[in-house]
């Protein structure tokens, strides 16, 4: 190996020793930047020490890194501790990126390499410049087709940077690229997280208070709902509610009412979730205020068999007529006043004598009831007329059974026959019908039934819809004697 050649390869080991340890710092600048908490102050650190490198890498006096953005313009900017801090520092960057050696490497991207910058006019001195340069490397900081800064280093001497200085320096500016992409990367994503651990507490914090105004709700429409039955003698009352969220748009009520009167209400508003459960409570409370104003009136309106409006006179009326009247004023409000937001519902409304046995109701699209007068024998109590609140003049038909000793009648939601199994299978009313029959020995005894077999049914499947269940069942001679003796 000649001399000249063993040189060669001693300049080129030296090099690599050089990009090797250019190399290990970066890495282990980005390793303390991953591990450091404090992400933005150690990153310009770390840039500031790699410029302090790469000027100690190529023997350059005084140096400058501008980072820039996917639009060219600068960000910020890093000099050298030699240079010291530099007066105007923002008017003398907007001019070389404008006319300078820096802009040219910005348009070309490619090493510029001034021998003297007295005769090259890609270099311009300013009169306020705080350095004199006469030797001058610009390098671009590229990665691919992403220019993310302009590395210039500055000597006071001419011709003072080679090839082998610039070969040396694009290396080391290659991995200067690949650590600003992962760093940027890195600290975009760190904020990221940090972003999104705010947001996550917010909405924690958010959905606890939602859930205490969702708690505060139930308990609300809790309320709506009979704290406990009437207790009516010879009559037996029994309910079931099971919300499928924490609020609700089905619901019943049971009210007693002037002239022995008591009524009773199962019903459904369409969609579900908080919309639901407020006009829940609004359909409940003109259910209750029209079926007592109308008792109160002497000659009312009453939607009759035929389904025409016409004045009955009172003596020709009885009370549980004139109260079903509450059925079609609470259809007019609603469409009158709510008909934007498409609101209905359907309802089973019913007004009891509680004497005579006779009842009369409405059946405003609702799931038929059930009425058994015994065991063996049933009948069901379809729809007399449309949901609640679709149209001004729907005309509700009233009719009437009698419910003798000894006979049930039961009432319920769609979410009974809607209960689904883990499959999807639909429990159905086929299965809620014999349920009922083999059940049918008390009320509460009939709901408890209908409870166990549908959990049977579900398995671990949640309530996809809200469920209400009534049972009204006047007590035979002999029941009603073992009742007075508890």
């Amino acid at each position: 190996m000649t001399a000249d050649s063993l040189e060669k390869e001693l300049v080129k080991l030296r090099q690599e020793r050089q990009v090797f340890k250019a190399q290990g710092k970066l890495l282990e600048n980005f390793v303390a930047l991953v591990r450091s908490p404090l992400k933005a102050d150690l990153l310009r650190n770390i840039l500031q020490q790699t410029v302090d490198f790469s000027e100690e890498l190529t023997g350059a006096e005084r140096g400058s890194l501008l980072l820039l953005d996917k639009n060219g313009a600068v960000t910020d900017y890093f000099l050298t501790r030699k240079s010291g801090s530099v007066k105007d520092a923002s008017q003398i960057i907007g001019t070389v990126m404008d006319k300078g050696l820096a802009g040219w490497v910005l348009k070309k991207r490619q090493v510029g390499l001034v021998k003297d910058a007295l005769s090259d006019p890609r270099w311009i001195n300013l009169p306020n410049q705080p350095y004199k340069a006469r030797s001058v490397l610009g390098i671009p900081i590229l990665k691919g087709q992403d220019l993310f800064g302009i590395l210039t280093l500055m000597h006071s001497e001419p011709d003072i940077f080679n090839r082998e200085t610039v070969n040396l320096i694009v290396i080391a500016a290659s991995q200067l690229a690949v650590f600003l992409e992962n760093a940027l990367l890195y600290t975009k994503l760190d904020s990221a997280y940090k972003s999104l651990d705010k947001a996550k507490v917010q909405i924690e914090s958010y959905s606890k208070m939602l859930d205490n105004e969702l708690k505060k709700g139930r308990k609300i429409q809790q309320n709506f709902l009979p704290v406990e039955n009437p207790h009516i003698p010879d009559w037996l009352i029994t309910s079931r509610f099971h919300p499928a969220k924490q609020v609700s748009g089905d619901f019943y009520d049971i009210f007693e009412l002037p002239h022995r009167q008591l009524g009773l209400v199962i019903a459904d508003v369409c969609d579900k979730g908080v919309g639901a459960a407020l006009f829940m409570g609004l359909f409940r409370s003109l259910i209750r205020i029209f079926a007592e104003q109308s008792l109160q009136q002497r000659d009312a309106p009453v939607p009759n068999a035929s389904g025409s409006d016409a004045k009955v006179p009172e003596s020709q009326s009885p009370p549980s007529i004139r109260a079903l009247n509450a059925v079609a004023l609470t259809n007019a409000y609603i469409e009158q006043h709510h008909s934007q937001e498409g609101i209905f519902a359907t309802m089973f409304f019913a007004v009891l004598d509680t004497e005579s046995g006779i009842l009369h109701y409405i059946n405003a699209g609702h799931e038929p009831l059930f009425f058994f007068k015994s065991q063996d024998e049933y009948t069901w109590l379809g729809p007399t007329g449309p949901a609640v609140g679709i149209l001004a003049d729907s005309r509700f038909h009233i009719k009437k059974i009698a419910l003798a000793k000894g006979q049930t009648l039961f009432g319920y939601t769609d979410g009974v026959t809607d209960a689904a199994s883990s499959s999807g299978e639909r429990y159905g009313r086929q299965r809620l019908f014999s349920t009922l029959r083999q059940a049918c020995t008390s009320p509460e005894s009939l709901l408890q039934c209908i409870e166990d077999d549908l959990s049977r049914h579900m398995g671990a499947a949640n309530l996809a819809d809200d469920i209400a269940m009534i049972a009204l069942h006047r007590l035979p001679f002999e029941e009603r004697l073992h009742s007075l003796r508890k």
